[in-house]
């Protein structure tokens, strides 16, 4: 496998877990969005990521190319319901639609997502790492 490939790999997933950074800050900034453009209350947001792969295996039956993003799903789970007649967006019985975001969810994807770029980051380091030292064996 070339040094390039390694390169593009870690850096397609470095573009999807910043996209996954991206939905989980937007996630966290409508946690009580109770108005939405659609109407009603915001859903919850998520990434779905998918495998890429080569048409044609190297010398060494690997096919692998990265990960993609393939769309951004609305959760399905419901809301939660909150007892506030007072509200402007309260229903006719007086409770109020609020987001089915969770914020401590978020929080764990978040670190999890962090964790995972900052994997890629190491593997990109250390490939790095790896060229340099071949062109200085090169050299000598």
């Amino acid at each position: 496998m070339s040094i390039f490939n390694t390169f593009r790999i870690s850096g397609s997933a470095l573009t999807a877990e910043r996209l996954r950074m991206d939905t989980i800050a937007n996630n966290l900034a409508n946690a009580n969005s109770t108005r939405t453009e659609a109407g009603g209350p915001y859903r919850r947001q998520m990434p779905v990521f998918s495998p890429r792969t080569e048409s044609q295996p190297n010398p060494h039956g690997f096919r692998g190319a990265g990960v993609r993003v393939i769309g951004i799903h609305e959760d399905p789970t419901p809301g939660r319901l909150v007892y506030d007649p007072e509200h402007p967006d309260a229903d006719p019985e007086g409770y109020v639609h609020y987001p089915n975001v969770n914020v401590v969810t978020e929080m764990v994807d978040m670190i999890s997502a962090t964790r995972a770029y900052e994997a890629n980051i190491t593997v990109i380091n250390s490939a790095r790492s790896m060229a340099m030292k071949a062109l200085e064996i090169g050299r000598g």
